[in-house]
């Protein structure tokens, strides 16, 4: 891919981070939106919650893309209505205010890559769903269908708008899993729930590799991709097949596994996460050209484990 020059929101977060490192070390020219005053040259001041909605459209004007990964945490707090609300609103309004500033630009960029989650399907169960699938009925569900319909202005004005629907991350250093390691580590960890819930997980390599493919206006399998795309290992499984994966590689035991009623205590709206059935796969991608350097779940756990 030549060099662009690309804004990104939420470059501070689990991901956001490690794409801007992704992206610089490439020799891209990365600009970050921040909600504070900018403290570098490469900082320009946003505030999605504000009444106005400011968003500095000259930082904006000339890239070639904008990467929104930007919004509250889903993992981090139990979720009081309140926050219910602040994760749907830190979506909903970021996405709104960058498309409708994107709309108005006189040079808009080429590509406008949307963040969202794989929390649009709800619960699948053991059914296979890939981008065709409608949305669910869940809380989550709710909150990616306003999300991605939210970047409405921007696709309208004819930017390429793409919706990154990500997985669950397998990461050391933050996320889901990010809690999961150190209890595993105490060999505390066990499976949660009944265990034959799936999870579709991605590791961050293949999450970062993933969103730069949907960066390139010429990916391998023809044109660039638009609209959903499921940011998914190819090959869902359980959360037994994950603690098992976990307990090899960590060469911990598994014995104390987590009933619902404790784990709907502990987490409150987020246990709908853990406890509910995903089995997501990236068909798109995969159609498109992309290679996952770490398809299966103990590739992915060991990956995690070796970029601390």
């Amino acid at each position: 891919m030549q060099s662009q020059r690309i804004a990104v929101t939420g470059s501070s977060g689990l991901i956001g981070s490690a794409l801007v490192d992704s992206l610089r070390s490439d020799g891209h020219q990365v600009r970050s939106l921040v909600r504070r005053p900018p403290q570098q040259p490469d900082q320009a001041r946003w505030d999605p919650s504000g009444r106005d909605r400011e968003v500095n459209a000259a930082a904006l004007e000339g890239c070639d893309a904008v990467v929104h990964l930007a919004g509250a945490g889903v993992a981090g707090k139990r979720w009081t209505d309140s926050y219910r609300r602040e994760i749907r609103d830190s979506r909903v309004h970021g996405t709104a205010a960058l498309a409708e500033a994107l709309a108005t630009l006189e040079r808009p960029p080429g590509t406008f890559v949307c963040g969202s989650a794989i929390g649009w399907y709800g619960e699948t169960g053991d059914r296979a769903v890939d981008e065709d699938a409608p949305a669910g009925n869940t809380f989550l569900a709710g909150v990616c269908r306003d999300w991605e319909a939210a970047a409405d202005p921007a696709r309208e004005a004819g930017v390429r708008t793409v919706f990154a629907r990500t997985g669950l991350v397998v990461a050391a250093s933050g996320g889901a899993w990010g809690r999961l390691f150190p209890v595993f580590r105490a060999g505390l960890g066990g499976r949660l729930g009944s265990g034959r819930q799936y999870w579709s997980f991605i590791s961050l390599h293949d999450e970062i590799a993933a969103l730069r493919f949907l960066l390139r206006a010429d990916p391998p399998g023809g044109a660039p991709l638009s609209g959903p795309v499921n940011l998914t290992g190819p090959e869902p499984v359980t959360n037994r097949e994950v603690t098992a994966a976990m307990s090899r590689v960590l060469r911990r035991p598994t014995l104390l596994p987590v009933p619902a009623p404790v784990l709907r205590a502990a987490l409150g709206g987020f246990a709908e996460d853990v406890l509910g059935s995903q089995r997501v796969l990236p068909r798109r991608l995969l159609e498109a050209g992309f290679t996952f350097a770490h398809p299966g779940i103990e590739d992915a756990v060991r990956a995690a484990l070796a970029s601390r």
